[in-house]
């Protein structure tokens, strides 16, 4: 499901489904446009990327499906928990980003949200999606490498 790092300073949820979904082309770290009791919300890792993906519309990257917990002590201000939210990129990596949506069987997923002083980071990766006998052999060599670390201790 999800993988929280909770420090004092920093914040790391990570979405584990990732690797096991598709292969990863490329990792960009972006910003990402958060109200005041969504902050609160991930600093207290009430939030989850399982189903997430992002979209480029009108020139913007736009995430949806992110979910994030209402926060308990917000009252009026919560907002919608699974709301669109914007990432902050530059227009050339957009372009770039574009140019691999274009060219099909690409999609944008968010692999982690952590905590960069006191910004929030997103990492996006550029992902294909992987067939299902390429899921039985990732699960196959992840099994092959357990056992060869069972065997060195």
């Amino acid at each position: 499901m999800k993988k929280v790092y909770i420090n004092k300073s920093n914040i790391s949820i990570k979405n584990r489904e990732i690797n096991y979904k598709y292969d990863i082309i490329e990792k960009i770290e972006c910003g990402i446009e958060l109200k005041g009791t969504e902050v609160k919300s991930i600093r207290d890792g009430m939030c989850n990327l399982k189903d997430c993906f992002a979209l480029i519309k009108d020139g913007e990257i736009i995430l949806k499906n992110m979910h994030i917990s209402p926060y308990e002590h917000g009252n009026i201000n919560n907002v919608n928990p699974t709301r669109d939210r914007k990432i902050l990129v530059h227009k050339k990596e957009i372009l770039k980003l574009l140019n691999y949506i274009k060219q099909g069987g690409y999609t944008l997923v968010p692999s982690s949200i952590y905590s960069k002083g006191r910004w929030f980071k997103v990492e996006l990766c550029v992902c294909k999606g992987k067939k299902l006998y390429d899921k039985r052999q990732s699960l196959k060599e992840k099994e092959a490498k357990k056992q060869i670390n069972a065997f060195k201790n």
